[in-house]
């Protein structure tokens, strides 16, 4: 059993089945259009209530929660973004084409923080502020996952000596 599995009688498994990051923005239109219709997020579900009460459920695929120390944000805000900093919390898209991707976002109204950067992981990333307040990464894998897992520093704490 690991420590992601729920204990008890009669439940096994991952105790969270899916992650959903709730951002309020002010232009809500605006937000709706960048990540459903220019980024490509499919919707999932919309709701309407009275007046400007709207919500919008867009899928992005699989979803993970990146915890980073401190210190490996500025890592990270040095290789992907020249060493500007990120805000505290900050979302990361994988996409197919970065370069592209990262085009049609600026092209859309995104300001580009930084243009695809090959990083030391092997992927290409690109830092742009978004709509509804946000930062984002838009990321290109290049390598498989067991590449890089072969890689040096890529290990679980469980690994580390």
């Amino acid at each position: 059993m690991t420590d992601n599995d729920m204990t008890g009688d009669d439940m096994t498994g991952p105790r969270v089945r899916h992650l959903r990051v709730v951002v309020e923005a002010a232009d809500y239109a605006e937000a709706v259009r960048f990540y459903r219709d220019v980024l490509g997020m499919d919707e999932e579900a919309a709701f309407a209530g009275e007046a400007d009460d709207r919500v919008a459920i867009l899928l992005a695929g699989s979803a993970s929660l990146e915890i980073a120390s401190p210190r490996h944000r500025e890592i990270i805000d040095d290789i992907e973004a020249g060493g500007q900093p990120s805000p505290r919390i900050r979302l990361a898209f994988e996409v197919d084409d970065a370069a592209a991707v990262t085009r049609d976002l600026a092209d859309a109204g995104a300001t580009v923080v930084a243009e695809p950067v090959l990083t030391p992981w092997q992927s290409l990333n690109a830092r742009l502020d978004a709509p509804a307040g946000l930062q984002v990464t838009v990321y290109q894998e290049l390598e498989s996952r067991e590449e890089r897992e072969a890689r040096d520093g890529f290990a679980t704490d469980a690994d580390r000596p």
